[in-house]
């Protein structure tokens, strides 16, 4: 699944956001590191600020395959068809 990338409020740069359970049209920032400062005084790595904000997703149309065909429409199994499971 791809995620939508929504702009990061203090380093203004586009980050991937994950879904928010129960709130559909929020999203939490993906981790990800300050554009300006990559490490502290003792070497390590700094997020930045915005890191794991609960944002809001971008609204946009639902896409389906059309291109999919139907189950119903299917030629019945013949016995040279191999069971998945």
């Amino acid at each position: 699944m791809k995620l939508p990338r929504v702009e990061c409020p203090s380093c203004t740069r586009p980050i991937a956001a994950g879904m928010v359970a129960g709130r559909l049209s929020k999203g939490r920032l993906w981790r990800h590191d300050a554009p300006d400062s990559r490490r502290d005084a003792s070497g390590l790595l700094l997020s930045c600020a915005g890191s794991l904000a609960i944002v809001d997703l971008p609204c946009g149309q639902m896409e389906f395959a059309i291109d999919v065909p139907d189950p119903a429409e299917a030629p019945p199994p013949t016995d040279d068809d191999m069971a998945l499971f």
